[in-house]
């Protein structure tokens, strides 16, 4: 755990390659040290047709899926170490934010290959 899905507006490709950011977000979620480094998923959903209002502002947006558990003030550590390392690699999108979803512990169910 986590799981960090980066959506962002596919105009941005042409400002920064998409697996920096990538590694941007895996950087932030191990600056955090809340995670062991093989724990941590991630992946990008780059979107043609989107709208904020009546505008197409660029955007990037990570939303972190991780088991309940942790304090609100680990979430905001997790938060602001992800932005700090994603925000410089895109200075003229309009919009670039991270949000912390608890995944409900209980009932949270994986299979996994070995």
């Amino acid at each position: 755990m986590p799981h960090c899905i980066i959506d962002y507006s596919q105009d941005i490709a042409g400002q920064v390659e998409i697996e920096a950011l990538l590694d941007a977000v895996h950087r932030g979620a191990m600056e955090s040290a809340l995670f062991p480094e093989y724990d941590i998923k991630i992946r990008a959903l780059g979107y043609a047709h989107h709208r904020t209002g009546q505008t197409r502002d660029s955007f990037v947006h990570v939303a972190i899926h991780l088991l309940s558990g942790r304090s609100d003030e680990q979430k905001a550590m997790l938060s602001e170490c992800v932005l700090a390392c994603v925000e410089p690699l895109v200075p003229q999108v309009v919009s670039v934010s991270v949000e912390v979803y608890d995944i409900h512990r209980e009932s949270y169910r994986k299979r996994v290959l070995t």
